[in-house]
């Protein structure tokens, strides 16, 4: 979006006026043994990448360097993460990105109990060093790209105290979404969490506005707010459920449409943002990355995603003799991998993954430092970090085998982790799998 001079002005004052807060918590339950061990914001994505790396390349592309990344559920991972690819940052220039776990803030000892009881527990840090103008609030589980200054920069004209990011979805789907009823000027005169019936967008009955979880407030309201709700006997301390409906009710909230501020748009033009919170999401959105045309594009100069992934060799390709040739099609593969005549189709691999001869990987994730056995066939999969696949190994063409080692998604997927093989090995001698082509079990 074309910007005047005194927007590109105003901007520069807001965003160091502004804080961000990464709500980073999430268990991320549906994606099972993804995040046995992690939360779902440090699951890795796109051979590179943490689910976290691109809220956070969000905000220090939209000019936004001052960001706590508030934690609770198995942190260590996206700690370790951010503390080793995130600390360059300038602090004697008020920049920074400060991790804010749960501590136990209040006099009763509670953990976060909800996502605005999570910001809740951090105002005394945030009245007393931050001291913001305008705080951004982010869920950091989703994939996008967005310029969260061009969302300040509308909130400040509108006159708003809260702004709620949104995206259209289809109005039969639209269930299981925060959703809002708007006017012609994006004020919100209603915002219902997961509603039966939701309310149309104006002019196109058939698509409603559901919030992305991404909120704009001026810093004194939502400090007066959150207090507020403390005395609610009935709160869950929850932004969607509780905070965003009370603004919406009080007339000061207005929507922010995702289009205006997108950063990645697919082929056919739709503003890019998926939530991988499910295997088959997961799944989906990272085989998309290596399609003819991929609806998220990594290659983006313009908005980069940041990351770390250590220092690491290039990516080798052995041929070893008497084997099958190597062949590598449509494929991502990240650094310190080893390839030893094997077939690599439509597949993501991570750092450090080792295969080993006449293996075939078929449309399959594989997170980092996974070793690879001899003679494998692996079809529809995501291998967990850490995995050692034994020789022979056989997953994606009999379901019902699959079904009964591993867990195997409503679509097919097949989630290995470690302790599914560790699991495999206690138990009694039987076929590691079977070759047959069954249909899939109910």
């Amino acid at each position: 979006m074309t910007q005047s001079v005194t927007d590109i002005a105003l901007l520069s004052q807001l965003t160091q006026r502004t804080v961000a807060l990464v709500l980073a918590g999430g268990r991320g339950t549906r994606l099972h043994g993804l995040t046995d061990g992690r939360s779902k914001p440090s699951v890795y994505f796109g051979s590179r990448f943490r689910i976290i790396d691109f809220a956070l390349s969000n905000c220090l592309n939209s000019g936004l360097n001052r960001v706590g990344v508030i934690t609770q559920y198995k942190a260590h991972s996206l700690l370790r993460h951010i503390q080793r690819g995130w600390s360059f940052l300038h602090h004697n220039r008020n920049e920074f990105i400060d991790m804010l776990p749960a501590r136990q803030q209040l006099e009763e000892g509670y953990w976060y109990r909800g996502t605005a009881d999570a910001v809740y527990q951090n105002i005394s840090l945030m009245k007393q060093h931050y001291r913001p103008e305008y705080v951004v609030i982010l869920a950091g589980d989703h994939i996008y790209k967005m310029n969260y200054a061009q969302m300040l920069l509308d909130h400040v004209k509108s006159g708003a105290l809260c702004t709620v990011g949104c995206i259209e979805v289809p109005r039969d789907q639209a269930s299981a979404f925060g959703v809002m009823a708007v006017n012609k000027q994006l004020k919100i005169t209603r915002f219902e969490e997961k509603p039966k019936n939701p309310p149309a967008m104006p002019g196109n009955d058939k698509m409603s506005l559901a919030s992305m979880g991404i909120y704009v407030f001026n810093a004194d309201f939502l400090y007066q707010t959150l207090e507020a709700e403390q005395t609610r006997p009935d709160t869950t301390f929850d932004f969607g459920k509780d905070i965003i409906p009370a603004a919406a009710q009080a007339g000061v909230a207005y929507a922010h449409p995702f289009s205006r501020s997108c950063m990645s748009r697919t082929p056919s033009g739709e503003a890019y943002w998926r939530d991988v919170g499910t295997v088959d999401a997961y799944w989906e959105a990272n085989i998309d990355l290596i399609s003819a045309r991929p609806q998220l594009n990594l290659f983006d100069d313009n908005w980069p995603i940041h990351s770390y992934t250590g220092q690491q060799a290039p990516a080798r390709f052995n041929q070893s003799p008497n084997h099958i040739s190597n062949h590598v099609d449509n494929s991502l593969i990240a650094g310190g991998c080893v390839i030893d005549s094997a077939q690599i189709v439509h597949s993501v691999l991570s750092a450090n993954v080792r295969v080993a001869p006449d293996s075939r990987i078929e449309e399959s994730v594989i997170l980092p430092g996974v070793t690879i056995g001899q003679n494998c066939r692996l079809s529809r999969c995501i291998i967990d970090r850490g995995c050692i696949i034994p020789a022979g190994t056989i997953v994606g063409e009999d379901p019902y085998e699959d079904a009964r080692r591993f867990h195997r998604s409503p679509q097919g997927v097949v989630l290995i982790t470690q302790q599914d093989m560790e699991k495999l090995v206690k138990a009694p001698a039987a076929p590691i799998a079977f070759a047959k082509k069954d249909a899939v079990p109910a």
